[in-house]
């Protein structure tokens, strides 16, 4: 690669502002290649609280993916889900990579410099526009590995945006009793029901006092597990009204720097909740002396393959139109579920 090559990225430079810019791409070092991107996704949950601003301002971006080492000074880069094509290697890769069609956990750019352990072979029968999903995959196995469902158990997951439509779908894979999907907007209650859940709206008052009778019925002692999507303290609340004594609840979203409130009144200890934590940069202590990082991602590529997550793409944008793309993204509505940005 000639030095000085300039790719076009994504930068995000304040608070609900991103803007494609030039930088300079360092030379291929021993073990590097350089990708073409073809797509990017934009991460309706994560990215949209960085896009409004709400991130930890001293923290680092994630020290486990080595292209987000850096902190949240604007401006600065943050993505993590790019597909495209190998099209030159460095000293100490073979050229049986060149043209190969790639993963990276990497920032939204054209061109990319990237170190070869660092990508991920997408299977040949698999799209480009599918690898995208790898990351929330991935995240959703985690959330249902660290759940641990049992048969015949009341689930429910609250919040059905991206990761929570593909949690839903994982898991309506169980012998569950019931698998309910707990939504606000219409269009992605559909979503769900599609792949297999009962749906409630939490807003609806009338619905929501159907779904707590049913759920606390004489025949059944409340949600056993509850796996928490909504990034909002109204989200987990509801979770905690409805699970019963000794039941589960699954932290699953990342609130950035918003402080929550939470209501742990008389039912919270009287029912003995318990209120577990889940993140995907490590595995369950409990499965790690089988499983490590490589084993769940074989498992998440057959999941892709299996429940075909691409469907869930609902907007392209040129990498040009990336603020109109990251505004979509963040509104949750216009029937929005993963905004993708094209090369």
């Amino acid at each position: 690669m000639m030095t000085g090559q300039a790719a076009q990225a994504v930068f995000f430079t304040a608070p609900e502002s991103v803007v494609l810019q030039s930088l300079q791409l360092p030379p291929l070092a021993a073990g590097q290649v350089l990708l073409k991107t073809r797509y990017s996704a934009i991460s309706a949950g994560t990215e949209s609280l960085i896009f409004r601003g709400q991130f930890p301002a001293s923290g680092q971006q994630d020290v486990n993916i080595a292209s987000l080492q850096g902190s949240f000074d604007y401006p600065f880069q943050y993505g993590y889900a790019l597909t495209g094509e190998i099209i030159e290697v460095a000293e100490g890769v073979t050229k049986d990579w060149l043209g190969k069609r790639v993963f990276a956990f990497h920032p939204h750019q054209d061109y990319a410099v990237v170190t070869l352990q660092d990508c991920w072979l997408i299977p040949d029968e698999m799209s480009l526009e599918a690898a995208l999903f790898l990351p929330n995959v991935e995240s959703a196995l985690n959330f249902v590995m660290d759940a641990a469902p049992l048969i015949g158990e009341q689930v429910m997951v609250i919040g059905q945006g991206v990761v929570g439509l593909l949690t839903t779908r994982i898991l309506a894979d169980f012998p569950l009793a019931a698998l309910i999907g707990v939504e606000p907007l219409a269009y992605r209650r559909e979503v769900a029901q599609q792949i297999g859940a009962v749906t409630a709206n939490p807003n609806d008052p009338v619905s929501w006092q159907r779904l707590l009778k049913q759920v606390f019925s004489t025949q059944q002692p409340g949600i056993d597990l509850a796996i928490e999507l909504s990034g909002s303290a109204q989200g987990l609340n509801q979770a905690l009204s409805m699970t019963g004594f000794g039941g589960r609840i699954i932290l699953a979203s990342w609130y950035g720097d918003k402080p929550q409130s939470l209501h742990l009144g008389a039912d919270f200890h009287r029912r003995r909740i318990q209120l577990l934590s889940s993140q995907v940069s490590s595995l369950n202590p409990k499965l790690t002396g089988r499983w490590d990082k490589a084993r769940r991602m074989r498992l998440a590529w057959r999941t892709i393959q299996k429940i075909h997550p691409e469907k869930f793409i609902s907007h392209r944008f040129a990498a040009a139109q990336c603020q109109q793309a990251f505004e979509l993204a963040n509104r949750r509505y216009d029937g929005a579920l993963q905004v993708i940005l094209e090369y």
